[in-house]
């Protein structure tokens, strides 16, 4: 017979306080704090070219919409006209069967409008943005994104 059956006999109780000691903490820490230098960089690093590409994906948008003006009206917008040509008609334009775009201007990835000159340096018109940095050159996410490329 088992000895704990008997109802008279009870079974004794351990009580023990189980936890986690400072230094499997401080183990667990510190794994963390390896893994967040790991992926933190790669992750921040992937937000900057997501940018840029979507930059480069207006910039091309626009791009179609500057040649749909150009087929209704013979000529590209004058850099006086900008790019507000494409959404609404230039007083001087009898031609413009806009607007060009579905919705309002569309302005870069990090705050700032795209710039437009016509005629451009590098073709019909030039259509950047000066990146994540607001100035001429760079690198990665601080790059230009433009249109002749």
């Amino acid at each position: 017979m088992y000895p704990y059956s008997h109802p008279t006999i009870t079974r004794p109780i351990h009580t023990t306080n189980k936890g986690f000691t400072l230094l499997e903490l401080l183990v667990v820490m510190v794994i963390i704090g390896l893994l967040a230098g790991y992926v933190g960089p790669k992750y921040f690093a992937q937000i900057g070219k997501s940018e840029t590409k979507t930059a480069k994906a207006q910039i091309d948008a626009l791009s179609k919409a500057l040649d749909q003006y150009r087929l209704d009206t013979g000529h590209y917008p004058t850099a006086e006209q900008g790019l507000e040509a494409l959404n609404s008609a230039p007083s001087d334009e009898s031609r413009w069967h806009g607007p060009y775009l579905q919705k309002a201007l569309p302005i870069d990835p990090w705050g700032k409008p795209y710039l437009y000159r016509s005629p451009g340096e590098h073709g019909d018109y030039d259509l950047w943005s000066f990146g994540k940095d607001g100035q001429l050159g760079g690198t990665e996410e601080s790059a230009d994104v433009v249109s002749w490329q």
